[in-house]
């Protein structure tokens, strides 16, 4: 089966169910972010563990920004985030460990500041009372053209390489292809919905091409940088989980900060 097919059968089976929890919100949505988390940090600390990451008190501290995002919201969030460090640090006090203390807790925080961090604003923007799920629609879809849409035009047109010694695939004609399509989504699923205004929408647009297109690059410097090709292979064409959710944990901070600024969370 081509990488191609693999891509797309794994995206209708996945998409409509992802949506489905995404739509009903509350726990159902917590519970499609803790197994992202957990699946998403268990690939970056595979592929980290020559940095002998503490991955139990990575787990436990995604779980508790997860937690905290979602009972408490963002100060709640970064508390649970913050025990993380806690965790790491006692941990390495009684782990038997071949590395520095600054080289094992600083990647093992780094996997909860990257996965539950930016899944626990994925959180933050769906409870944003009233617009919650508009919003977070929004997001999801325009990360998802963008993504498509770099995918095909680089594939099919791409010449000039984006980050040649991060990512030689990316190029600059996928990237304004991405962004486009990220800006177009954005602006079609808010206009005259009581919600955004035209600016706004392409402002929120524009970050979250942004912001996706630099979660892609961060993905791929940490795996050229760690001497891995993919996170994983559970998502067939589409790579590991972090192959797949790369774009949206930067996205999803930045769209959440660009309601915040507009007002509206």
């Amino acid at each position: 089966m081509s990488q191609f097919v693999s891509r797309v059968l794994v995206t209708v089976v996945a998409l409509p169910l992802v949506l489905w929890l995404v739509w009903l919100g509350g726990w159902w949505l917590f519970g499609l972010a803790l197994v992202a988390a957990l699946i998403g940090l268990h690939e970056f600390y595979g592929m980290a563990r020559s940095l002998r990451p503490l991955v139990l008190a990575g787990y436990a501290g995604a779980i508790a920004t997860l937690l905290g995002a979602q009972l408490g919201g963002a100060e709640w969030m970064v508390g649970g985030f913050t025990l993380t460090l806690l965790l790491a640090f006692l941990l390495y006090g009684i782990a038997e460990t071949r590395q520095t203390g600054t080289i094992t807790i600083g990647s093992t925080v780094l996997g909860v500041a990257w996965i539950g961090l930016g899944l626990g604003h994925v959180l933050l923007i769906r409870d944003i009372p009233g617009d919650g799920r508009l919003l977070i629609f929004t997001v999801l879809l325009a990360v998802f053209a963008d993504d498509t849409a770099a995918y095909l035009v680089g594939r099919l047109v791409g010449r000039h390489k984006l980050a040649p010694s991060l990512s030689p695939g990316k190029t600059w004609e996928g990237f304004v292809a991405g962004t486009a399509a990220a800006v177009a989504v954005a602006f079609f699923a808010l206009y005259d919905q009581d919600s955004l205004t035209i600016p706004e929408s392409l402002v929120l647009g524009g970050a979250i091409a942004l912001a996706g297109a630099a979660g892609d690059l961060f993905e791929s410097a940490l795996k050229r940088d760690l001497q891995v090709k993919d996170s994983g292979r559970l998502l067939g064409g589409h790579g590991g989980m972090l192959d797949r959710i790369d774009a949206l944990l930067f996205a999803a901070v930045a769209a959440f900060y660009v309601v915040l600024a507009f007002g509206y969370a």
